[in-house]
């Protein structure tokens, strides 16, 4: 780097090249640097969301849903509607509406291109109806999915201590926590080795002072 002294209060500063280059090549390597972190960041996480069990999940629901969606309008236009529109004398429930607007009309189709005002019960009772159909094959299909799944076996690896409370091995014999014995035959065998060892205790007869003499005088001997 040179100065080159133009005045007392005016300095001109000259960069050499190759410094003002390997200063730009550092900016530019910093800045691609954190671009390519930022971009491998965000692909990291849209892959998460992407795959993610609830996302597959609900896509899935939303394609079944809407091919559904088709079977119950089949199954209500063309199969229950006609039989309940015979027996009610040819009646079509798209075409029962109320005309607010005066006039007569042979469709409900005719009556909203002519931009009559009218009350469309027909297609409301459509409409419940389908509702019903969509509630009834939504439950029968839980409660039949229900009966299928069978719950899995859950491998208990911890049991609770039935006197301290706490959570132990379920293999566990004795509670590592109160010391107490679990197995009922180790129990036993221990109840029976301390009532062993009381009986001999009891068994064995006491020490009389001149046995406890002959003791004193064989240690001061010794």
């Amino acid at each position: 780097m040179t100065i080159e002294e133009e005045s007392i209060f005016d300095v001109k500063i000259v960069i050499p090249n190759h410094i003002l280059l390997k200063h730009c090549n550092r900016l530019y390597g910093r800045f691609v640097s954190e671009v390519t972190m930022t971009i491998h960041k965000f692909l990291k996480d849209f892959k998460e969301f992407a795959v993610r069990g609830s996302v597959v999940d609900m896509g899935i629901g939303v394609v079944v849903g809407t091919a559904f969606v088709k079977i119950v309008d089949s199954l209500v236009s063309d199969i229950i509607m006609p039989p309940i529109g015979l027996v009610l004398g040819k009646v079509n429930f798209s075409n029962l509406y109320i005309n607010l607007s005066g006039g007569h009309y042979r469709s409900l189709v005719e009556a909203k291109e002519a931009g009559a005002v009218t009350i469309n019960y027909g297609v409301f009772i459509d409409s419940i109806i389908h509702f019903a159909i969509v509630a009834l094959a939504t439950y029968f299909t839980i409660v039949q999915i229900n009966r299928i799944r069978r719950a899995p076996a859950e491998s208990l690896t911890t049991k609770e201590c039935p006197y301290c409370f706490r959570s132990i091995p379920t293999r566990a014999v004795r509670c590592p926590q109160c010391t107490t014995i679990l197995n009922d035959e180790e129990k036993l065998d221990e109840q029976e080795g301390h009532k062993k060892v009381g009986d001999e205790h009891e068994k064995t007869p006491p020490i009389t002072n001149t046995e406890h003499r002959r003791v004193k005088i064989n240690l001061k001997s010794s």
